[in-house]
């Protein structure tokens, strides 16, 4: 079955998954731009949908924000082995997969305020983000060392932890770069020959 905002449902139709899916999408753009506090409104406009298809699917905002949270994990877990098959190289992959996990961490702003303090929720996606997301980011970096890339001293955690550190508290400040910085770490994981 699958899961949604921490809720099982039954199947369901292939029309209603791709609502669900159109949704989703929206509702990480809206997230992107506005924030998790990005009005219900301007989330089922984005989605060509109306705010009673929303409720139907995410009855909270905290069961939205969850969906939509775990929706890009899943998504930036698939996109790890597609990148190494796909890429010139696997540093490519790795600093292609880097900039996706930059614009996941975009939307986790204000997950925690979403949830009003229900730690066990938090918690829950916490673990799921790291049992998902660290081994993609592993294999990554190992493809690269192997390929003699890059230094294969740095773990798929330090590293993931080190973008999250790299990216937190930059909304509201136009003077850091997030992204030039995490360009920067990423460049410095290349061999010295």
């Amino acid at each position: 079955m699958p899961e949604t905002g921490g809720r099982t449902s039954p199947k369901k139709r292939a029309d209603a998954r791709r609502n669900e899916q159109t949704l989703l999408d929206a509702a990480a753009a809206a997230f992107v731009a506005s924030g998790v506090d990005a009005p219900v409104r301007d989330i089922a406009t984005r989605a060509g949908v109306g705010m009673g298809t929303i409720y139907r699917h995410f009855p909270t905002r905290a069961d939205l924000v969850i969906a939509v949270y775990r929706h890009q994990v899943d998504a930036c877990a698939k996109a790890g082995p597609t990148l190494l098959a796909s890429s010139g190289t696997p540093h490519a992959a790795l600093a292609e997969w880097v900039g996706l996990f930059v614009d996941f961490l975009v939307t986790k702003h204000g997950l925690a305020s979403a949830l009003q303090s229900d730690s066990a929720r938090f918690e829950a996606l916490h673990a799921y983000f790291l049992d998902r997301l660290v081994p993609v980011c592993a294999q990554l970096l190992e493809a690269a060392a192997a390929a003699g890339e890059i230094r294969s001293d740095v773990g798929g955690y330090e590293l993931l932890r080190a973008i999250g550190n790299l990216c937190a508290g930059v909304e509201g400040d136009t003077r850091y770069d997030a992204r030039r910085m995490v360009e920067l770490l990423i460049a410095g994981l290349r061999r010295s020959e």
